[in-house]
């Protein structure tokens, strides 16, 4: 079941806002200012925030900027009465995914929170990959081994996550330390992919599903190609 958070201090607006978003697969929770929000995102269950940006103990856009840090794929709509054209922008390349300014229509609101679910709920069915004993959830950074959870260095899931989105295709070296190593460092080491192709190997029992081809790169063989 999904779980919307909505964080407004207005106490009418907010009764409103959950009657308006409230339907039989959904649970809504609604809250008043910054650390009651931030209590509920802990528990790690919310599934979309619908943000005041004015709130009596902060503003919103450092809650934005937190949860983006945090889980980057949750979606979040900033709801507020600051309209203008540099508030949006601000607003907006900090992360926010849409950004709907007071007064409003409920049923655009509506719409417009249900457009960012289905693309959330499309993103995350994205990013899962299962193969026989293994199961890959790359949005709650979930990896699993015959039910088994692995735990993955994030570099480890950058590699983990271009050999299966590309299978059975061979992924060149070069393309890899280029993607995984997008820092802006001038120059990386061959050998760090060489390691952390060991380690995701060891960690996750891989065997010959990762096939290296030598002097070109690598592959996730799956289970169906032989």
């Amino acid at each position: 079941m999904e779980q919307l958070l909505i964080v407004e201090d207005d106490a009418t607006l907010n009764q409103g806002l959950c009657k308006a978003l409230r339907e039989d697969d959904r649970k809504i929770v609604s809250c008043c200012n910054l650390a009651e929000a931030r209590a509920q995102l802990s528990l790690g269950t919310v599934s979309f925030v619908l943000l005041d940006i004015n709130l009596p103990d902060g503003s919103g856009l450092d809650l934005l900027q937190q949860i983006k840090n945090d889980n980057p794929a949750l979606p979040v709509i900033l709801l507020t009465a600051n309209d203008t054209d540099r508030d949006i922008v601000d607003g907006l390349e900090k992360g926010a995914e849409d950004y709907i300014t007071k007064p409003f229509s409920l049923s655009v609101l509506r719409a417009r929170v249900n457009t960012q679910l289905r693309k959330a709920r499309s993103q995350k069915k994205n990013d899962e990959f299962t193969d026989g004993k293994y199961f890959f959830n790359f949005s709650d950074m979930r990896f699993c081994v015959e039910g088994k959870q692995v735990e993955l260095s994030k570099t480890e899931q950058k590699l983990l996550y271009l050999l299966t989105q590309n299978a059975p295709n061979t992924i060149p070296r070069d393309v890899l330390i280029d993607r995984i190593w997008s820092d802006g460092e001038e120059y990386v080491d061959e050998n760090a992919l060489s390691v952390t192709m060991k380690r995701l190997r060891d960690k996750l029992s891989l065997g010959e599903k990762i096939r290296t081809v030598y002097g070109i790169g690598y592959a996730w063989c799956l289970d169906e190609v032989k």
